[in-house]
């Protein structure tokens, strides 16, 4: 155990976490292959989207999290920046295993019965990307579709997915170095590069993460459309990330590190995971009374899949974990000072917001004819987010170790941190 205050210290990734997540990793593998080989493909392939986007997503709420802090000039943050630094360092990794699975989905095929004639369409994204949907005569073609191919084709859905995860993935990288570079050097040069780096990279991820969630979730069922999609999924996006935040600083004190981590430290964060799992309930309660009020048949049909019989419980389930859990636990202020409260509570997030993005997914490219229906959980479903909780925590904790020092020394704040109290 670790118990000295030395801002010189190491993380050292041994141990039992070690070997657990490198078991967890093969659990993934083996359930991936196991739902490829057993003619389960396509449900597979959904867990991957899924996995691969809430993967990304966390990772980018790191970037997001320093960003803010630097743009806000927040002193209270300082001490614990090399957490979230760490997410936005594993954000390439899980950018490129995001694209290869999006890629991977458009590129294999499989032969779908409609109406007594076989079309060929992808396993992810069939809703636009199959070829027979914008050829007059072929069945099945769709005006609408045929309509928005300007914007959803292969080839400009691909360069939009890669431009704004290298976007993402390059600020990271940049308020990562900077804060390596004031370490090292000292003074307020890269603080000040820093604090511009993150005004522009929360002007660009402002504009761009509701497009990203548009093309990456939202196309999935590309007849259906609304404004606050992409919003809803940033909040989803940052509760997810603060959570994971939170669950890697509440391991790595119990492992004796961080000691100038206080519960004043976690009071916040676990006050950050209540406000926005509000905010979170507010989106998605304005976005299903708007279409609920409007009653347009098109906008409809996306809740109305989410109330069949096999997938309603997990729709009301999604509201009760997401906002009744936080609302009911970290409402007072003692809940978000005490660690195993607030330990039980990330793992319910994250959890929660696991089953959000199923609800959002599942439906669009699970097919009801399948052997298991898709409201239906199965042994793919756990085997997958296993192995990507397991690869996550590898490769975060690896980065952690990479760290000459877990705090950032020569952050102009850094003392205002240290002293923090509430």
């Amino acid at each position: 155990m670790k118990t000295h205050n030395s801002f010189d210290e190491q993380y050292q990734f041994t141990g039992k976490v070690k070997t657990w997540s490198l078991i967890a990793i093969v659990i993934g593998v083996v359930t991936i292959l196991a739902g490829f080989l057993t003619g389960h493909q396509q449900r597979t392939f959904s867990n991957l989207l899924l996995m691969g986007y809430y993967f990304t997503c966390v990772c980018t709420a790191g970037v997001m999290f320093c960003a803010i802090q630097y743009a806000a000039q927040a002193g209270w943050s300082a001490s614990i920046l090399r957490i979230p630094q760490a997410f936005g360092r594993v954000l390439p990794i899980a950018a490129v295993i995001l694209i290869i699975i999006v890629v991977a989905g458009l590129s294999m095929t499989h032969t779908v019965n409609v109406d007594g004639k076989e079309h060929v369409e992808p396993y992810l994204y069939a809703r636009w990307a199959s070829k027979d949907l914008t050829v007059k005569g072929s069945g099945i073609y769709d005006a609408v579709i045929a309509g928005k191919s300007g914007y959803l084709n292969v080839g400009f859905f691909l360069a939009r997915i890669i431009g704004f995860l290298a976007i993402y993935s390059l600020f990271g990288w940049l308020l990562q170095k900077y804060s390596m570079s004031e370490d090292e050097l000292g003074g307020m040069k890269f603080y000040n590069k820093s604090f511009v780096a993150s005004a522009v990279f929360l002007v660009l991820f402002g504009f761009t993460v509701p497009v990203f969630a548009f093309d990456s979730i939202m196309s999935l069922e590309a007849r259906w459309f609304s404004t606050m999609f992409g919003w809803y999924n940033l909040a989803a996006l940052w509760v997810s990330g603060l959570s994971a935040m939170t669950l890697v600083i509440i391991y790595l004190r119990k492992a004796g590190y961080l000691p100038w981590v206080t519960e004043n430290h976690l009071h916040n964060m676990g006050l950050f995971m209540f406000a926005f799992s509000v905010f979170w309930t507010y989106l998605w309660f304005a976005q299903f009374l708007l279409t609920w009020y409007a009653n347009i048949p098109e906008e409809a049909a996306y809740f109305y899949r989410r109330w069949e019989p096999d997938f309603k419980v997990w729709f009301w389930l999604n509201i009760v974990i997401n906002f009744g859990a936080p609302l009911l636990v970290l409402m007072s202020r003692d809940s978000k000072r005490y660690v195993g409260t607030l330990k039980v509570m990330c793992i319910i997030l994250l959890c929660g917001h696991w089953l959000d993005y199923f609800q959002m997914i599942a439906p669009g490219t699970i097919a009801p004819h399948e052997h298991w229906y898709w409201g239906v959980i199965s042994w793919v479903e756990p085997g997958v987010f296993i192995g990507f909780a397991g690869l996550f925590t590898y490769l975060l904790l690896s980065t952690l170790s990479r760290f000459k020092s877990l705090i950032p020394k020569n952050h102009p704040f850094l003392e205002e941190s240290l002293h923090h109290h509430i």
